[in-house]
C-alpha cells in the first residue's frame, strides 16, 4: 500500500478543472474568448455556445468579434449576450457582432477580486472534503482489519501530501487570477 491513489488524485484534478473553468468565466480587463463558454444561443431550437454557431477572434486586447457562420443567428447571438451576467452591450453590424470591453474600475476589480477568493475557498472546501471521505474509506477498511494501524497512519500521511499540493494549485491559480484582473 504505497502512495498511488489514482480515484482520490483524479477527484482533486477534477475539482481544480472545474474551478479553472470558474476563473475563465471572470472577466478581467482584457477581451478573452472563454468568458462567452457559458452564454447559450437558441440555434434550431437547441442551446447551443456561442463558439458553435461562428467565429470568435480577438482583433485588439479589449475587443471580442464573433462572426456567426450562418447571419440569421446574429439577433439571438446578441440577444443571448445582452440577457448574460456579462454586462458588456454587443454591436451588432449586419455580418459580426463586436464587443467592446471597457477598462474596468477600480471598485470593479476588487468585487472580482472577491469572487476569486470565494471560488477558491470553494475549491479548497471540495479538496478537504475528497480527503475527508478517503480517509474514513480507510479508518473502515482498518477496523475490518483489512489494513494495519500502520498502514492507517501511512496512508493518511499520502493523502494528507496529496491534498496540500492541490490547495497549494489551488492558491497559485487564484494568485495568478487576482494579478489578470488588477492589471490595468
Amino acid at each position: 500500500m504505497s502512495g498511488n491513489y489514482p480515484e482520490i488524485e483524479g477527484k482533486m484534478k477534477k475539482a481544480i478543472d472545474f474551478l479553472l473553468e470558474e476563473f475563465a468565466s471572470i472577466r478581467a480587463g482584457r477581451a478573452n474568448p472563454s468568458v462567452l463558454d457559458k452564454i447559450m444561443v437558441e440555434y434550431y431550437g437547441v442551446p447551443t455556445p456561442i463558439n458553435q454557431v461562428g467565429g470568435v477572434s480577438v482583433p485588439e486586447p479589449r475587443m471580442l468579434v464573433i462572426q456567426p457562420w450562418d447571419t440569421n443567428v446574429l439577433k439571438d447571438v446578441e440577444k443571448a449576450i445582452q440577457k448574460s451576467d456579462l454586462g458588456i452591450s454587443p454591436t451588432n453590424d449586419g455580418k459580426t457582432i463586436r464587443l467592446a470591453f471597457p477598462p474596468l474600475t477600480e471598485e470593479r476589480r476588487k468585487e472580482l477580486v472577491k469572487t476569486v477568493g470565494k471560488k477558491a475557498e470553494e475549491g479548497r472546501i471540495v479538496i478537504r472534503s475528497i480527503r475527508r471521505e478517503a480517509i474514513d474509506m480507510y479508518k473502515k477498511m482498518q477496523k475490518k482489519s483489512e489494513i494495519t494501524e500502520d498502514d492507517l497512519k501511512k496512508i493518511e500521511k499520502e493523502i494528507q501530501e496529496l491534498t496540500d499540493k492541490y490547495i497549494k494549485n489551488i492558491d497559485e491559480e487564484a494568485k495568478n487570477k487576482e494579478k489578470e484582473i488588477m492589471e490595468i
